[in-house]
């Protein structure tokens, strides 16, 4: 059954939604507490004010975007007025991952109602109080055949992959990802898979070490480091290493303390399988920092790698959690041949103080988005799109682009009917050679 609202009544959804979700904050920070001891604050930084930020804006906006869009036309239409309109694509699913399980299952789903779609939602089982939380929000907002939140395993989403969508939305693994658009080939299905990579981190001897220590630890180890744009490794200039590990270890022991395993701000791996896939990553003779684990409380403290090869298990693929590999170049020209080793990233980070290095490296590699002399704030601009490509990702969303990622858009020509010019009409005979002159103004 279709469920259409019109651009007001989306308005007052997304109206209540801001409502419902403001008057839930503190069952949302309990849940991320309970799921993986989410700290208040990054749930509130990361989450919840990222979401009410962005229900805001599209309140604010979506009469705009959602306006039919006159374009130039023509002059071989002449006389005719040409214009775009937007519509919403229909039926949408959207898998929503674990690692920030708040966020990433509502504004997607903000944008899709927005645009005026119905929606089935899958949030991540792994964080089962979240999820808890979305589907009384969702039931508490929304009529139950404009929005539905269905939870359960991956044999639910293998089983909601089955059925014919008109768009599908995935945050997720590169791996998972592949099963999805295998499924959405099935019936020609468009997608936007939002993926991961490994996320280089470039730093050259023009660098601020100390500050850009800072912004790397901040970055890498929010969220311990489940991040999908987290820094994934180190790449920096080899006379500048050492004094740049000192920085970490300071930053690191400046922000968790001696004993991160007892501070507030240090969040838990997921769960115990994640907990020992990452463990077993670990080469201890290459630890410089860190290392310690307690697997039946899910923590991996803050810890520093030496790697010194790039086959190496750590470096095979992305690492989601709270362990940063160092590994240094001589020149540029191996810059390029480590990144050349792997896939297309989500994200790049590069510092320096050299603005023709960072220009340089932002335009000769390939990647999702990324940041000069910082990491991760990018997604934070509703402005810029969000998005991967290769096997980082397909299709950008945030801000606007949400709203055009899950609307289709309709190119009309309105053509007038005072002038009807003979030319272009069968029989043909002797108007190929006027043909080709007026196509050459063209």
């Amino acid at each position: 059954m279709n469920y259409k609202l019109n651009i007001n009544e989306r308005k007052e959804a997304l109206v209540k939604l801001l409502d419902v979700i403001i008057k839930h904050e503190d069952e949302i920070i309990e849940a991320l507490q309970y799921d993986f001891k989410k700290p208040p604050f990054e749930t509130i930084a990361t989450e919840i004010s990222y979401v009410v930020s962005e229900l805001k804006y599209t309140i604010k906006n979506i009469n705009k975007w959602a306006k039919i869009r006159q374009v130039f036309p023509s002059l071989l239409n002449f006389p005719s007025t040409d214009y775009v309109v937007k519509e919403p694509y229909g039926k949408v699913l959207i898998i929503s991952p674990w690692n920030y399980p708040f966020q990433l299952a509502v504004c997607p789903m903000i944008s899709a109602v927005a645009a005026g779609n119905q929606i089935v939602l899958k949030p991540s089982e792994l964080a089962p109080k979240t999820s808890a939380i979305v589907l009384k929000i969702v039931e508490k907002t929304f009529h139950h055949q404009h929005v539905r939140v269905i939870e359960g395993d991956a044999g639910i989403a293998q089983k909601l992959l089955k059925h014919r969508w008109d768009y599908i939305f995935f945050t997720g693994s590169v791996a998972v990802g592949k099963i999805v658009a295998k499924a959405a080939a099935e019936h020609l299905t468009p997608v936007t898979l939002e993926l991961g990579g490994k996320n280089p981190c470039i730093i050259d001897e023009t660098a601020n070490l100390k500050l850009a220590a800072r912004r790397i630890v901040w970055g890498k180890f929010l969220n311990a480091g489940q991040t999908c744009i987290a820094p994934d490794y180190i790449l920096i200039q080899e006379r500048m290493k050492s004094h740049f590990v000192d920085y970490l270890k300071k930053e690191i022991t400046k922000a968790y303390g001696k004993n991160p395993k007892e501070s507030p701000d240090f969040a838990r791996i997921i769960n115990e399988k994640h907990c020992y896939r990452l463990m077993s990553l670990i080469e201890p003779r290459k630890v410089i920092f860190g290392g310690e684990a307690d697997m039946d409380n899910c923590y991996i403290a803050p810890t520093l790698i030496e790697e010194d090869s790039l086959d190496s298990s750590l470096m095979s693929e992305e690492i989601f959690g709270p362990i940063l590999p160092i590994i240094t170049y001589k020149d540029e020209k191996e810059i390029a041949q480590t990144l050349s080793k792997y896939e297309k990233p989500l994200a790049l980070y590069v510092f320096t103080d050299d603005r023709k290095f960072a220009r340089k490296t932002v335009t000769t590699f390939s990647f999702g988005g990324g940041c000069v002399n910082d990491t991760v704030i990018h997604f934070a601009n509703k402005r810029l799109p969000f998005g991967g490509v290769g096997h980082s990702g397909m299709g950008a969303y945030h801000g606007q682009l949400s709203f055009d990622t899950f609307s289709h858009k309709k190119g009309i020509v309105k053509k007038g009917n005072w002038l009807d010019l003979h030319f272009r009409y069968a029989p043909y005979a002797k108007k190929i050679e006027t043909l080709k002159h007026i196509l050459k103004w063209f």
